[in-house]
């Protein structure tokens, strides 16, 4: 009976998952112009989300369409990609971060937190924070997300 509520669970967080990159398109990563919906939370950037094999990418990009970076999250595991001009200014993390007055949120779902801070010389500090579910039992949870420690 546990094995079976076991997977019963891990079935249901894969499948709650997967719905919040429903639509997503599978291509288009690295773009200036994809073809996919701009989903930033900010009027300063575009965001752009893909999905494939379980995997979530998100790209930001300037107002110019200049591809700034991007990261890839599943699991609560998030990398940065090679990608875009400031690249190397891209932080991972599992633990809050400081933040300044000029510090948006450009991106958030149930995977990842995704923030931009412009720096004084014309780089755009970007740091991406794992998004975990803290219920044992998503039956029973819903959509709670909570920040790792």
């Amino acid at each position: 009976m546990k094995s079976k509520r076991a997977v019963l669970a891990i079935g249901l967080a894969l499948g709650l998952s997967g719905a919040a990159w429903a639509g997503a398109p599978s291509t288009g990563l690295g773009q200036a112009w994809p073809n996919a919906t701009d989903v930033s939370l900010s009027p300063h950037y575009h965001v752009y989300v893909f999905a494939k094999d379980g995997i979530e990418y998100v790209q930001v990009n300037d107002l110019n369409g200049t591809v700034r970076s991007a990261v890839a999250a599943a699991n609560g595991t998030v990398l940065v990609l090679p990608i875009g001009t400031d690249a190397a200014h891209v932080n991972t993390t599992k633990a809050k971060t400081a933040t300044s007055a000029s510090t948006e949120t450009v991106y958030q779902d149930q995977a990842v937190t995704v923030t931009t801070t412009p720096a004084s010389n014309g780089a755009l500090n970007v740091t991406a924070s794992a998004l975990l579910d803290t219920c044992s039992d998503p039956g029973e949870c819903g959509d709670v997300v909570k920040q790792v420690q």
